[in-house]
């Protein structure tokens, strides 16, 4: 089949919106007796995963569901894929310690300061060049992130980071938190993802990502700021209406006081943890660039959620956090936000509470809590009705496209996600990107997303362009392969297939299945 084609008709292809519009699909009967997997199996790996591919197959097919989900639940060291390890290596943001990356910004904002004012013309020159180099660091954050979401062997830990940057957001453009975007996913995140939840809260407090987006390292003693205090608690751990007061809130701001950034200091901010730069004082806690100062922070006596924390410094914040997360509503507000993820926007009762149960059990482990719920019937007896958001889109789409296949230049993948408007660490407001099968499925939404399908589908899309640009001629890829065949094919409906006959090349076929229910639907 040729690798380019016209078009589809516009009455094909709102036909197509249109099928994406209507009801969910129906839970999947049980798959063809040649299909190596049920469609129970396939039913759970499409919610285990944020897309399919051969490997995962394979794996699964070796081990067995709970072995399967047991081995991913261990987390391990997480190594980089090895087909897209060389690719990621080659990333500013990601082989520079955010200490030289600060030292490199701060050069690059002297070099505007320098430039004499009364010369506008290279003043905006200038100017231009910082806001490029921004965006740049900017840009590179977004493309680890999703080269890693696309080929990550431990697909379960992958929806899990995802989960917990959406979770724990931060809006990269804000003054300096793009220089931190990348530590903050590799190193506070990822590590955390499948832990102690209180580890993982306790990590983002100390990232420099969240203590500059939620204005904690403006909160002093004499002067607090409460921004990062109600987050924490409104939106991070115990949610709206779970019983905390405007009191807690103000009382955990003065706990909060004197966490921050460690000051630039000369030039030696890029050398080890200290650095030459800053002296340690009695009661200073330094943990990479984050610092809580006793000098600006409150030695007040507070009370907090009905218990009285005694100033004593840095102890209080650790205190706070486990007063937090062994409260009831903390369990209940992780265990339903996670089943609204990854089962339905409306969950079951029974299983929120058993996954909050897990969690009270467990001392907050994530692993157990998503075993709970990985584990149950719940987990696929509601598949086909929950609407998957821009990421899962994009990121299961490039699995079955192209199964493992090494891309040399993730922009487009950066680009699709900002055309359908999920940018990574591109939320301004800290509650996340909605995952709601509403807030995703407008027909201007389903316009966009069939743009990016026809784009992933065409093959032609500078996936596999060079560094001097130059982008090879590239068939489109065969998705009504093997991988097709074993995991979408047997529970086509009759509308996919109507509209699948109907393609008049390969690129169409692609465009189609890729824009059908049955792979919109998870």
């Amino acid at each position: 089949m040729p690798a380019q084609a016209a078009p589809p008709p516009p009455r094909l292809r709102l036909a197509l919106c249109g099928l994406l519009l209507a009801a969910p699909l129906m839970a999947p009967a049980q798959a063809a007796g040649s299909a190596p997997l049920s469609a129970d199996d396939i039913a759970w790996l499409h919610r285990d995963t944020f897309g399919l591919d051969s490997a995962t197959i394979e794996r699964y097919r070796e081990l067995g569901r709970t072995r399967f989900l047991d081995e991913q639940l261990a987390g391990g060291d997480d190594p980089l894929p090895p087909a897209v390890a060389p690719l990621i290596n080659s990333y500013e943001v990601y082989n520079t310690t955010p200490a030289k990356l600060v030292a490199e910004y701060h050069d690059e904002q002297k070099k505007v300061k320098d430039v004499d004012a009364a010369d506008t013309s290279a003043k905006d020159m200038a100017k231009k060049d910082f806001q490029m180099y921004r965006r740049d660091l900017y840009k590179q954050s977004e493309e680890v992130e999703l080269l890693r979401a696309v080929y990550g062997s431990n697909q379960l830990k992958e929806q899990m980071v995802w989960f917990w940057l959406n979770h724990f957001s931060v809006y990269a453009p804000k003054g300096g938190v793009g220089l931190f975007t990348t530590d903050y996913e590799e190193n506070v995140i990822r590590p955390n993802a499948l832990g102690k939840f209180k580890d993982l809260v306790l990590a983002t407090l100390e990232s420099p990502a969240m203590q500059i987006y939620l204005d904690n390292a403006k909160n002093v003693r004499g002067k607090t700021n409460e921004n990062y205090a109600r987050e924490l608690m409104e939106l991070h751990t115990l949610g709206v209406n779970s019983g905390y007061t405007q009191q807690d809130v103000q009382q955990l701001a003065l706990i909060l006081t004197g966490a921050g950034v460690a000051p630039r200091r000369g030039p030696n901010v890029i050398n080890g943890v200290d650095g030459g730069f800053f002296r340690l004082r009695p009661g200073v806690v330094r943990d990479g660039l984050f610092v809580f100062t006793p000098n600006k922070h409150d030695f007040s006596d507070k009370q907090f959620l009905g218990h009285t924390i005694k100033g004593s410094g840095f102890d209080e914040i650790k205190q706070a956090v486990d007063l937090i997360v062994q409260q009831p509503a903390c369990a209940t507000f992780i265990s339903r936000q996670l089943a609204q993820y990854f089962v339905a926007d409306n969950p079951p009762p029974e299983l929120v509470d058993a996954m909050a149960q897990t969690f009270r059990n467990t001392d907050g482990d994530i692993a157990a809590v998503l075993r709970t719920m990985f584990l149950s019937k719940d987990i696929t007896a509601s598949y086909g009705k929950k609407f998957k958001d821009p990421t899962q889109f994009l990121v299961s789409a490039m699995r079955l496209s192209y199964d493992g296949k090494p891309i040399a230049n993730a922009a487009p993948l950066v680009n699709w996600l900002h055309q359908m408007t999920e940018p990574v660490y591109g939320h301004i407001t800290p509650d996340g990107w909605a995952t709601d099968d509403a807030s995703w499925s407008s027909s201007g939404q389903m316009a966009k997303r069939f743009d990016v399908a026809r784009a992933i589908g065409s093959g032609r899309n500078r996936l596999f362009a060079g560094d001097d640009g130059d982008a090879p001629h590239a068939a489109p890829p065969l998705l009504n392969g093997p991988l097709f065949k074993q995991t979408l094919q047997p529970t086509l409906s009759a509308a996919t297939r109507d509209a699948l006959a109907k393609a008049n090349s390969q690129v169409e076929w692609n465009t189609f299945l890729l824009s059908s229910p049955d792979f919109n639907y998870r």
